[in-house]
């Protein structure tokens, strides 16, 4: 018996579901602009767990990854007036370039020496951004030309929710994909033991590159659509800070889980603005729900579905008993 067919799978469609209801809750822009942010972070967090979570290769590096990649792009349309869909284009074979060509002596290191690299990294792209006023606006970011496929204008608030959307039902398809394939297998030996790997034959550094890759291209996409959706960009977007959220999403929503980095994403994007009410305590509960969670549920917000699962499980048991 094959794999189930991708639509058929119970959490992709409660994901089409919920994604075509929650435009009828929210009430204005504020709110459009809050979902969207969490679907394109969900859709970052994705591409940064499959390199994390289920490689085992930990980045402090992929929010200046995606803040240059989406400065590529924005500088190729709005400076030099290439077409956006042609812009982002380009920004993904840059990135990937970039990213492969990081990766050789990156990916070389293990554990917290790697991921002082990638953070030397990403400070280096944060700087450099920073400074090429020129090009870049410097610390002052610069304004976004309108963004269009195929002469279709993207306007309102529905038409960027309705693109989020899709592109984060994709994300989530394909990471389903490959984590069900030989290949997330691979990745998952590679995390568990990377000697257990190669004695089964993978070539581990090929696996690491191409995840790596993958993964910043992911990035560049999603950092690219959102600075177009706000129509400006800043080098605070490829901060250390950025990074370091990014990182705290997929560990909070769950390593190595599908839905750990979507659950993670939207929570950690969404939870501040449900807490502006509390004016000068809003960081301290926020920081002290972050602790919480991962004191008692250290495998992420998703661990409560396991617990679920169990508890379901044992009370068939006893129905049957």
């Amino acid at each position: 018996m094959g794999n189930k067919g991708v639509f058929l799978d119970r959490g992709i469609v409660t994901t089409i579901i919920i994604l075509c209801v929650i435009p009828f809750l929210l009430q204005n822009s504020f709110h459009y602009e809050i979902a969207i942010m969490c679907m394109l972070n969900a859709v970052i967090c994705i591409g940064l767990n499959m390199l994390v979570g289920y490689t085992g290769q930990i980045s402090l590096g992929h929010g200046a990854f995606a803040g240059l990649g989406a400065y590529v792009a924005v500088i190729l349309s709005t400076t030099f007036e290439f077409d956006p869909v042609l812009s982002i284009i380009i920004s993904v074979v840059v990135l990937a370039v970039l990213a492969f060509l990081i990766s050789k002596p990156v990916l070389k290191l293990e554990g917290h020496y790697l991921a002082m690299a990638t953070l030397a990294v990403g400070i280096i792209i944060s700087l450099v951004l920073r400074n090429e006023d020129q090009l870049t606006g410097g610390p002052d970011g610069m304004s976004v030309s309108q963004f269009h496929i195929l002469g279709y204008v993207f306007e309102n608030d529905m038409q960027w929710y309705v693109l989020s959307a899709i592109f984060l039902v994709f994300s989530i398809w394909a990471l389903q994909n490959v984590v069900n394939s030989p290949f997330g297998r691979i990745l998952r030996c590679i995390r568990d033991s990377e000697t257990a790997a190669k004695a089964i034959g993978a070539d581990v550094p090929y696996y690491k590159t191409y995840v790596f890759v993958i993964s910043v291209v992911i990035a560049t996409i999603a950092g690219s659509l959102y600075s177009y959706y706000t129509g400006f960009i800043s080098p605070e977007e490829s901060g250390f800070m950025r990074s370091i959220q990014l990182v705290v999403m997929i560990v909070f929503g769950g390593l190595g889980r599908i839905y750990g980095a979507v659950f993670g994403a939207i929570i950690i994007t969404a939870l501040p603005q449900f807490l502006t009410f509390l004016h000068d305590y809003e960081q301290m509960v926020f920081g002290a729900i972050i602790i919480f969670v991962m004191i008692f549920m250290p495998k992420g917000i998703v661990s409560i579905f396991d617990t679920l699962k169990v508890d379901k499980t044992e009370l068939k048991k006893k129905d049957n008993a």
